[in-house]
């Protein structure tokens, strides 16, 4: 038995939850005062899983596909964010590119309100390799998927475990260079540091076998769509 296998169906008329195996788009703005109304990275996913867990929990899980066509910044000369050197990487001139997604696939876990998101990654034949706590801005919800702000830095932890910190270097730098005021760089800090306390607790969703889930072989592999920038109206606060 899987984590997907005990869960409460869901995405039923009238319920304002997507259903399993419907594709949404998984997207992030912009971080800056300039950029943080423009969506630069998109992803399609299909749905697994959208409302109470078996905890009485909400819960979203979605599923991106090996090969899905996604959209990430690169800089302006098509140079990919991770080969520009760090001092120049969040100033140079970036633009949107096409790009499938490399390796296996990924299964990404959301609670609504929390400030990060759970990422499980396998090698090739579906052996688990770790989880991956991405700390991001809560997802805002709108009709066709969910947007939030990534904030550089995540966790990766392992199936002995064991975590460790990730991108340090690049949370720094967007410090450095504006793109993160001291107000949100100590509130991600403060939800790090949450992040890590959950950990060490082991519980929920270290524990609840999404490691063992598999993709239903009928679904198709979502396609991008033309509009994939388009940003719906920001709620009110």
């Amino acid at each position: 038995m899987t984590a997907a296998d005990t869960l409460p169906e869901t995405g039923q008329p009238g319920s304002g939850r997507w259903a399993p195996g419907e594709h949404i788009l998984w997207r992030y703005r912009g971080n800056g005062s300039g950029a943080a109304d423009r969506v630069h990275i998109c992803r399609p996913v299909t749905v697994v899983h959208d409302g109470p867990d078996h905890h009485g929990r909400d819960l979203l899980a979605v599923w991106m596909a090996p090969g899905t066509e996604c959209v990430r910044p690169v800089i302006d000369d098509g140079t990919p964010l991770h080969k520009e050197p760090l001092e120049t990487r969040y100033t140079k001139p970036r633009r949107a590119a096409r790009s499938r997604w490399f390796g296996a696939g990924v299964l990404k876990l959301a609670r609504p309100g929390e400030p990060w998101s759970v990422w499980l990654f396998w090698e090739r034949g579906w052996r688990f390799k770790n989880w991956y706590v991405n700390l991001e801005e809560p997802l805002t919800r709108w009709p066709g998927g969910v947007d939030s702000e990534d904030h550089f830095l995540d966790i990766a932890v392992y199936p002995d475990r064991s975590w460790q910190w990730r991108d340090e270097d690049e949370f720094e730098q967007a410090r450095r260079t504006g793109l993160m005021d001291e107000a949100t760089a100590l509130k991600v800090l403060r939800a790090g540091e949450q992040a890590v306390t959950a950990i060490r607790a082991w519980g929920s969703p270290f524990t609840d076998s999404w490691q063992h889930w598999r993709p239903d072989p009928n679904w198709s592999t979502p396609r991008l769509p033309h509009d994939w920038d388009q940003v719906p109206a920001r709620p009110r606060a």
